[in-house]
């Protein structure tokens, strides 16, 4: 049992991934799932699309592998955060679609939370500000809309949980109820310096405590699979938020090292160590990682648009046909043209919060086309990435001057890395592993089955594939910066 399949289910897709005793992945399965839109802001999964597309993908690659199911040794899950379900834990099934969390259903909810004055309370607790993002106030919505689930949660008949939760009670049949640090750290619910759930939040927002799984590290024993699923029983032996598992997969174990995720949205991740560092710039303290028992924590920023941008360029405006074809579009734009795409879709992430805002374009010409709204699309990731370091350099000086490890779908284009480092003025890392998310999680998994070796043996594994050196200079990066800022604070402007 030298290899391990790792999960990795996310917002748009679900995929799974086989590594061997190296850490190598040598076979792997992806699927795609449909995104529902009830209304304006609103975005849902079907609970049995999450769970059908896991199973299928991960049989497929150990399929895939040749080898047999007897040679995976355990499984390493890794999922999009917050996403938000409920279920019935007699039959399994949901009482509602997965609230994504991209939704911003609950903006009214967090507003009066805000006038009520507990946003200091809640952020001292959780590290979190109040925004629809997060888990807790999609849950309250949840129990506020369906009839009946509140005082069936209060008996104990429902389970809540994010997608690592509802993945893991079905590939055990129901037998565990349970999260990692990571992502308890990401419901709104969770006192990241106690390290439990925090029952004044949970009175605040009416959401009974026995619908709350058991939290435990990211590197532990989260249960078995059911022995039909794979052909044998396979050890859960690792859980973390995509993020965070990303920083693993990173090797970001040292306070200062910064790592920046980009696939459907953007998250980048400053590990602060044993220092949990409070955000007056509104990025989030979140936990970066448990293990063995020891937490370490990280500021995150999120951008809530990265590699949607490329998506709605292909299935909104149809001028591409896939992703790849952003880069030459963008390198034949014209440079006189300052075509500026803030891409708020869902609103606007961190350091701004406001989830009223919607996207807008500013310079257009006559002679705006194709190729200078691509160029704009993926700039916007830059600008994004950058409103992000400088916050953290401004919370936390050591933050200062730190190479960018990237990854995700995005880096594969080497014009968009380039651009990314001339607007930040630092060096842009990307690794030979891109997929590290699934490394990460893959990783914790073979670290608690004895496979793999311990975070700082992991680290040395890390390979640079290439390094992206800032080449444009001081004053154009400052005057596109600028541009930038002042489309920012036009469109908050427009939305209010």
């Amino acid at each position: 049992m030298t290899h391990i399949l790792a999960i990795d289910q996310g917002t748009t897709s679900s995929r799974a991934i086989l590594f061997d005793a190296d850490l190598r992945p040598v076979a792997s399965a992806q699927e795609e799932f449909p995104q529902h839109y009830p209304a304006s802001g609103w975005v849902e999964h079907d609970p049995a699309d999450l769970w059908a597309t896991t199973a299928a993908t991960a049989r497929a690659a150990i399929e895939r592998a040749g080898l047999g199911v007897g040679a995976v040794s355990a499984i390493g899950i890794t999922n999009q955060r917050e996403t938000t379900l409920l279920w019935d834990r007699a039959s399994g099934q949901p009482l509602h679609n997965a609230i994504v969390w991209q939704d911003r259903r609950t903006a009214p909810i967090c507003e009066s939370l805000r006038a009520a004055g507990h946003a200091a309370l809640i952020a001292e607790r959780t590290g979190l500000l109040l925004d629809p993002y997060f888990s807790g106030t999609k849950l309250k919505w949840l129990l506020d809309t369906i009839p009946g689930a509140r005082a069936r949660a209060a008996k104990g008949e429902l389970a809540f949980g994010t997608v690592d939760s509802w993945l893991i009670w079905n590939l055990t049949g129901g037998k565990v109820h349970a999260t990692d640090a990571t992502n308890a750290s990401r419901t709104l619910l969770y006192d990241i310096g106690a390290n439990r759930w925090d029952p004044d939040i949970c009175a605040l927002l009416d959401i009974p405590m026995a619908l709350l799984p058991e939290v435990r590290d990211c590197a532990d024993d989260f249960g078995t699979t059911r022995p039909d699923l794979f052909g044998r029983e396979i050890p859960i032996l690792g859980v973390a938020g995509d993020q965070q598992a990303a920083a693993m997969g990173q090797a970001c174990f040292q306070p200062g090292m910064m790592k920046s995720t980009y696939g459907t949205g953007c998250f980048a991740l400053l590990n602060t160590g044993a220092d949990r560092v409070p955000s007056t710039n509104r990025l989030l303290t979140t936990i970066a990682s448990r293990l063995n028992g020891k937490t370490s924590y990280a500021l995150e920023g999120s951008i809530f648009i990265a590699g949607a941008v490329v998506q709605w360029l292909r299935d909104g405006l149809k001028i591409i046909r896939s992703a790849p074809e952003t880069q030459p579009l963008a390198e034949s734009a014209d440079p006189s043209q300052e075509v500026i795409l803030v891409p708020a879709f869902t609103g606007l992430g961190a350091p701004y919060w406001r989830p009223e805002c919607r996207g807008a374009i500013f310079g257009l010409t006559r002679n705006s086309g194709p190729a200078e709204l691509a160029r704009a699309a993926l700039e916007s990731v830059g600008y994004q990435t950058r409103d992000l370091l400088e916050a953290m350099r401004a919370d936390w000086a050591t933050a200062a001057g730190g190479v960018l490890r990237v990854d995700g779908g995005m880096v594969a284009s080497d014009w968009t890395m380039q651009f990314l480092a001339d607007i930040l003025g630092a060096p842009v890392d990307r690794p030979v592993v891109t997929e590290t998310t699934a490394l990460g999680a893959a990783w914790l998994a073979g670290y608690r089955a004895g496979l793999y070796p311990g975070p700082e043996q992991f680290a040395k594994t890390w390979a640079l594939e290439r390094r992206f050196v800032p080449a444009m200079g001081g004053a154009e990066r400052d005057a596109r910066y600028a541009r930038w800022t002042r489309a920012v604070s036009a469109t908050v402007a427009a939305s209010e």
